[in-house]
């Protein structure tokens, strides 16, 4: 029996090039670390001329993740290593494209979940996870002037090695949080107390309850994690709007 991945520090570095990004993705997927273990954000992938003629801030649900079949047709063989990967409106930002576990973060972030009903940007968010702020403000910069930013969840004892890894094919930047990114659940949601606190704290009891049927059932059906949370959001999104607090607890009058 295999041994079981055990993550427990996450690594982020910025990369400059596309081509670097691919050659660390898949040396780290050689090496050991699962795909579903690293992260990619970026505004410049390949594919972006193809993407502006029809993604707009208002195709992009504030807040969701635009995935299917649609990106997969269009994206390189890069990001098809991934799954639930698409494309989200972030604050002070703009689109970029994302794939791995660091959309949680980017749906807390776009959505207002992280720094109040306002909306986060990226450093926001990612401050969130215990980097510097001077840290995050950097990431953003560099995102926002094309850059890549990369995160891979290892684990503790190996953290030196991958970053070594990093470092070799051009990482820059590099930071290593001592814990993972957050998750909604982990694995399927058995009950209120199971939803991570990101997002527990901005659901009313009711909506609660609504964003763990819609993410169980999605789950149970794709076994997809990414694509199970941005579902719960759409649903979250067209089912309630937020109170003054940020707290999504106000139903919609249906007509």
């Amino acid at each position: 029996m295999a041994e079981e991945y055990k993550a427990e520090r996450t690594i982020t570095a910025v990369l400059k090039e596309e081509q670097q990004v691919d050659k660390v993705v898949r040396r780290l997927i050689d090496r050991g670390v699962p795909s579903d273990h690293i992260s990619l954000m970026g505004q410049n992938f390949e594919s972006k001329t193809r993407i502006a003629g029809f993604i707009s801030k208002k195709d992009v649900i504030l807040g969701g993740l635009r995935t299917g079949a649609v990106f997969g047709s269009l994206f390189g063989s890069l990001l098809s290593l991934f799954t639930g990967m698409g494309v989200l409106f972030i604050p002070f930002l703009g689109s970029v494209v994302a794939a791995g576990p660091i959309t949680s973060v980017l749906l807390g972030a776009a959505s207002g979940a992280i720094a109040g009903s306002a909306g986060a940007g990226l450093a926001s968010a990612l401050a969130t996870l215990g980097m510097p702020k001077e840290k995050a403000a950097v990431y953003e910069t560099r995102v926002k002037a094309g850059e890549f930013l990369l995160m891979a969840e290892v684990p503790a004892d190996k953290s030196g090695e991958y970053q070594l890894l990093i470092e070799s094919a051009g990482g820059e930047e590099i930071h290593v949080n001592e814990s993972t990114l957050p998750r909604p659940c982990t694995g399927r949601c058995n009950g209120v107390d199971d939803l991570s606190p990101e997002i527990r704290s901005h659901l009313s009891e009711a909506a609660q309850q609504d964003f763990i049927a819609s993410y169980n059932k999605v789950l149970d059906e794709t076994n997809d994690e990414t694509k199970a949370e941005q579902q719960a959001w759409t649903e979250i999104k067209d089912k309630y709007d937020e109170d003054d607090n940020g707290i999504w607890s106000k139903e919609k009058v249906t007509t």
